[in-house]
């Protein structure tokens, strides 16, 4: 697996719970090997023509660049906010042998 290969997914979500619940589903159904979940992040943007503050959680998905899309549209079906938040980030390197257990742990692009 290339470096290039590897991308991270950023899933900001209401509460550690829905995180966990969307980390759980996504890795359940190898859309992504992982999910880390960073819990009791503030988060402060604009939304609907007013700043808004608030508590959220934030989710690291890990998987491969050829399932983003998959990834995409099943936490959109999934997650409870009407626009959430899903980012992609490149790798641009790692650990091989970590590399080699996201490709291990996710469906291939046929799947």
């Amino acid at each position: 697996m290339s470096d290039s290969s590897a991308i991270v997914v950023l899933v900001t979500a209401p509460d550690e719970e829905q995180a966990a619940g969307l980390a759980r589903r996504l890795v359940e159904e190898r859309l992504a090997a992982c999910g880390n979940i960073v819990p009791r992040i503030r988060s402060i943007y604009r939304w609907e023509g007013r700043v808004e503050d608030g508590a959220e959680a934030l989710l690291l998905l890990k998987t491969r660049a050829e399932l983003f899309e998959r990834l995409r549209a099943r936490v959109v079906e999934l997650h409870p906010y009407e626009c959430p938040e899903v980012l992609r980030l490149g790798v641009e390197a790692g650990h091989e042998a970590y590399l080699e257990w996201i490709r291990a742990s996710v469906a291939s692009s046929s799947d």
